[in-house]
C-alpha cells in the first residue's frame, strides 16, 4: 500500500513538472533561443529622423515650456503629438531620454547603412565613444526628467547637444556654408 501510495505521489509529482500533462512549461525547461540576431531595418537617417530628431525636440522644447503646464489633447489616447498624449508631460521627457538611450543600441547594429548606402562605421572606436555619449545624455535626461525642474533639463539639453553635435562634426554631411563637403558617413 506505501509502494503504490509512493508510486502515485511520484506519477503526479512528474506529470506535473512534464510541459506536456498540464500543457505549460515546466520551471526548468530552457529558454529557447531569439529566432534571429537583431537586423537593422531603416538606413541610419530614418533612425535619426524617426527616433532621435523627434525626442531630442521633446528635450529641447521642456527648456522652455513646462512639461507640467502642457495640456493634454482632446483625445489623450489618439493624439500624435507627445507632450499632449496620455503619456505626456514629464513622462514624454522621461519617455524621450529612454529612446535616445536605447536607440543609441539601434547605432550599433552591424549592416545598418547611410543613406548613401555605405555601411554605419560601427567599428570605429570614435563612433562607439560618440554612440556611448548619446546613451549618457538619455539616461541624464531620463533622471534630469524625474526631478520634473525645469533647470534640471536646461542642464542636461546640453549634454544631449553635445552628444549629436560630437558625432555630426565628423560623420554628417556638411554643405559648404557650414564649412565642409564631407560625405554623409565617413571620415
Amino acid at each position: 500500500m506505501r509502494l503504490r501510495r509512493c508510486a502515485a505521489v511520484l506519477f503526479v509529482l512528474a506529470a506535473v513538472l512534464s510541459s506536456s500533462w498540464f500543457g505549460i512549461a515546466s520551471a526548468q525547461a530552457p529558454p529557447r533561443p531569439a529566432s534571429s540576431a537583431a537586423k537593422p531595418e531603416g538606413t541610419l537617417l530614418q533612425v535619426m529622423r524617426a527616433i532621435l530628431f523627434t525626442n531630442s525636440n521633446i528635450i529641447f522644447a521642456a527648456q522652455s515650456h513646462d512639461p507640467a503646464t502642457v495640456k493634454p489633447d482632446d483625445s489623450p489616447s489618439d493624439s500624435t503629438n507627445a507632450p499632449t498624449s496620455m503619456f505626456g508631460g514629464w513622462e514624454a521627457v522621461e519617455n524621450s531620454g529612454i529612446a535616445l538611450a536605447e536607440a543609441a543600441n539601434l547605432l550599433t547594429i552591424p549592416g545598418r547603412v547611410c543613406s548613401n548606402g555605405k555601411p554605419v562605421p560601427v567599428q570605429n572606436a570614435d563612433w562607439i565613444k560618440f554612440v556611448q555619449g548619446l546613451r549618457d545624455a538619455g539616461m541624464a535626461t531620463y533622471k534630469a526628467a524625474q526631478t520634473k525642474k525645469q533647470d534640471a533639463i536646461v542642464d542636461v539639453s546640453d549634454q544631449v547637444s553635445n552628444a549629436c553635435a560630437n558625432c555630426h562634426d565628423v560623420y554628417r554631411e556638411k554643405t559648404p556654408a557650414q564649412g565642409g563637403m564631407a560625405a554623409r558617413c565617413t571620415k
